[in-house]
């Protein structure tokens, strides 16, 4: 085994090129943060009155596959037990979710949605899903593409994020 780094290792690269990949996800981070809070602000257009947190839209997004224990939520959203904990009793407080008995473990409980977290996450989706169709129309047919084309790679770079598998950084 060599010592020596991979052609495609961090440490192979020059100053120069690090700066370039610094740069890179400088700009990515920019773009990302801006179309979060962008989508964020716009659902408000249609929907004046929608305040629920994006953590809390994303524990709806995750319990609608399957009810899961607050410590699988927590794992899954990368969060601390008792800041899920938190999230979950709003959510409870809204009608958004209920408590189950794990038949798996009588002395825990599982979170699932209720069908008015159903329609939340529904609405909330749709309301995004239309915004965003809406801005992908209002771009030239070229950077619509673009913007199409580069999803692919968006969605291996949010698995090298979460540590999917596949992830080991090398090229393909």
């Amino acid at each position: 085994m060599s010592s020596q780094p991979s052609p495609d290792s961090p440490a192979a690269h020059s100053p120069l090129e690090e700066a370039a990949a610094v740069a890179r996800a400088q700009r990515l981070t920019d773009v990302i943060t801006r179309l979060r809070r962008a989508l964020r602000s716009s659902i408000r257009t249609d929907y004046p009155w929608e305040s629920l947190p994006m953590a809390q839209v994303e524990l709806l997004q995750t319990l609608a596959a399957a009810p899961l224990r607050v410590g699988e939520l927590a794992d899954r959203q990368r969060l601390a037990p008792n800041t899920v904990s938190g999230l979950v009793g709003k959510l409870l407080e809204a009608g958004f979710v209920d408590r189950q008995p794990d038949p798996g473990d009588r002395r825990t409980a599982r979170i699932a949605l209720t069908a008015a977290g159903r329609q939340q996450l529904h609405d909330w989706q749709h309301a995004h899903e239309r915004r965003l169709a809406d801005a992908l129309e209002s771009l030239p047919l070229p950077e619509r593409e673009a913007v199409m084309t580069a999803l692919p790679a968006l969605e291996l770079l949010a698995k090298a994020l979460a540590g999917g598998p596949g992830t080991s950084g090398g090229s393909e």
